[in-house]
């Protein structure tokens, strides 16, 4: 036996997996509140407490950690024109696993760098312009950023023809930059490699410290990644396969949480129709979103608004007056409630199933219709995922939801947004051991016991 400890300290709980890699199968899985503001070693040794019990198992020599604890990784994007650098910044945070908290276009204002330093990010991404593109506007964002009231690691990934010089302005008013390959180098085309590698690096660098994590490094063998980061492997991995092992094909994972729901796909997304034209930058085959209204519990006021409290209310059924009373109770006690449970966890069941219909519509590309005089053109924005076969649900409000087939099937595509890009007829599977995350850390040494896992674990429902 080769037994393996893979960690996530979350921000609610700190989850640990135990894995025998000889063989390869899951020992077990526990765990425990989070203790990120007192000592994090606290909710980490609970947990793996709670595991010796179940495997005989106190000491685990070989340790990965993922981390999305205090916040997780928090990023402002700064871009110039928000349907190219904007867009393509963003993307290029998202897939380094990081929570956006605020992006922005053209030039920036002194309310604007008020607003940056309330925020207080973990790392700023500044791009803009084409390699040999705007100048002006990247130089004034780069001058403003000397008055911002906080301090962070920047990656700077735009134009290169002026990459010195906004290190040289920066780096003399206090700022920790690094220069990564600019996002998009030519017009509409991406080029995100660097910039999500440099972050990753920063991560490990910074932002471990910023938010107490270091406590455990030297417990660990390293806090390799952000939380999204490691379930972006383990869709890849699950995904494409390994050498002599192969993948299951394109696939969506959706991730519903208390506060947002992730969506991660791996598809290649072109048209799949003849007469569908791609419009603006091509997207992302490897590609994560992040609804941050979309929670199935903190971010359940403004989830409810999304279809109406009395669509609500209707489906339960209850009142508009009992909904609301239980949001209030909600927002008071979101871990602690005791009133109304039966109602409670219809709500919930209700809400995870609004924040996979919402999040993969909004995830999916959609088709805008040309009539020209050579007939019928479609453009299409986004990916197109409508072949894509396997939609896998993860998270405690699918894990746990009554019927969780009809929750997921709400990711699929509906006559009624006929535009929409949403899969046509997918399979469903669930992440019922909440394993994506452990199965994504252990890829990087173990890919082929990680993948052997995924299979074994993710099941059809």
């Amino acid at each position: 036996m080769k037994p393996i400890l893979c960690i996530d300290f979350g921000s609610t709980y700190t989850k640990v997996v135990g894995i025998d890699v000889d063989e390869p199968k899951i020992l077990g899985r526990t765990q425990s509140f989070t203790t990120v503001k007192e000592d994090i070693n606290i909710g980490l040794e609970k947990a793996i407490g709670k595991l010796a019990n179940i495997t005989g198992i106190s000491e685990w020599p070989v340790r990965f950690a993922c981390s999305s604890a205090a916040g997780g990784l928090k990023m402002i994007a700064i871009g110039l024109v928000p349907q190219l650098t904007m867009e393509a910044a963003k993307r290029a945070a998202l897939s380094a696993g990081a929570k956006i908290l605020k992006t922005y276009s053209y030039e920036l204002n002194e309310a604007e760098l008020d607003e940056i330093a309330k925020l207080k990010p973990d790392i700023i991404l500044f791009t803009g312009g084409i390699d040999g593109g705007n100048q002006k506007v990247v130089l004034h964002n780069a001058q403003q950023l000397t008055q911002c009231k906080v301090r962070c690691p920047l990656v700077f990934a735009g134009n290169k023809a002026v990459s010195d010089q906004v290190a040289k302005i920066l780096r003399a008013s206090e700022w920790k930059v690094y220069v990564a390959n600019n996002v998009m180098p030519t017009l509409n085309e991406l080029s995100i490699d660097s910039a999500r590698a440099l972050i990753r690096d920063i991560f490990l660098e910074h932002i471990v410290v910023a938010k107490g994590l270091s406590k455990v490094q030297n417990t660990i063998d390293n806090i390799l990644m952000p939380t999204p980061s490691a379930v972006l492997l383990a869709a890849e991995l699950l995904s494409k396969g390994h050498i002599g092992a192969k993948g299951i094909g394109e696939l969506i994972i959706v991730d519903v949480g208390g506060a947002t729901t992730d969506v991660h796909s791996v598809a290649d997304g072109h048209p799949t129709q003849s007469n569908v034209l791609i419009k603006g930058l091509s997207d992302l085959k490897i590609k994560r979103t992040v609804e941050g209204d979309l929670g199935a519990r903190y971010s359940l006021p403004s989830l409810v608004e999304v279809v109406g409290i009395e669509a609500i209310a209707a489906t339960i059924p209850t009142s508009v007056e009992v909904i609301n009373q239980i949001l209030k109770d909600l927002e008071a006690h979101p871990e602690s409630f005791v009133s109304e449970p039966g109602l409670l966890k219809t709500l919930d069941d209700v809400a995870a199933e609004i924040a996979v219909k919402e999040s993969v519509t909004r995830h999916a590309g959609m088709l805008e219709v040309h009539y020209t005089p050579f007939g019928t053109v479609y453009q299409q924005t986004g990916k197109d995922l409508s072949q894509v076969s396997h939609v896998i649900g993860t998270g405690g409000p699918l894990i746990y939801h009554h019927n969780v087939r009809s929750a997921l099937k709400a990711a699929q595509f509906d006559p009624k947004n006929p535009f929409s890009l949403k899969p046509l007829s997918p399979n469903y599977y669930i992440d019922k051991q909440y394993i994506l995350a452990a199965m994504g850390l252990l890829s990087i040494k173990y890919p082929k016991q990680a993948l052997a896992l995924l299979k074994s674990a993710i099941t059809e429902v």
